[in-house]
């Protein structure tokens, strides 16, 4: 089974459905935590309705999608920052996709291209809950550090040097 990693327009139909699976995942996770029920589909529908950022567009940063045997199956954002500084974002497997490698390609190709955009180093935020993106992010070399925004959703922030 072979694994493709391509960049793709923040706007096209492949990128607002990895966008639609990743924040209602994401979502339904923090509330059925924290709250007990799963997203309101009135956020959901606001959410998804925000235009794309042109931030995961070149020259200032670069949307990729993963597809596992042609088939959309993820996707990881970098935006590039002040000083040399990428950030990674909307990192994202299909569930039933998970498991097979697709999230390392992901994270491995975002870094890639952060250093063709100059970056020497990548940072990261995540929540607790998410525990197999930390998993993945530490096994991959990056490391907590504090905080570097104060995103309301950050519990955790990374960052790892680009060689």
């Amino acid at each position: 089974m072979t694994w493709t990693v391509a960049p793709e327009p923040p706007d096209s139909p492949v990128a607002k459905a990895l966008w639609r699976a990743y924040y209602t995942e994401v979502s339904d996770r923090y509330y059925l935590l924290h709250r007990g029920h799963r997203t309101d589909p009135s956020e959901l529908a606001r959410e998804l309705s925000r235009p794309p950022t042109t931030e995961l567009s070149f020259p200032k940063g670069q949307l990729l999608v993963a597809r596992y045997e042609g088939e959309p199956a993820g996707s990881a954002g970098i935006r590039l920052l002040a000083d040399n500084t990428a950030e990674l974002t909307r990192v994202y497997v299909h569930p039933k996709m998970r498991g097979k490698g697709g999230g390392k390609l992901l994270v491995l190709s975002a870094e890639a291209k952060a250093r063709t955009l100059n970056a020497t180093r990548i940072i990261l935020d995540t929540r607790h809950d998410l525990t197999e993106a930390r998993a993945l992010y530490t096994a991959l070399g990056y490391e907590e550090t504090p905080p570097h925004n104060d995103d309301i959703y950050a519990e955790h922030w990374f960052t790892k040097p680009l060689a």
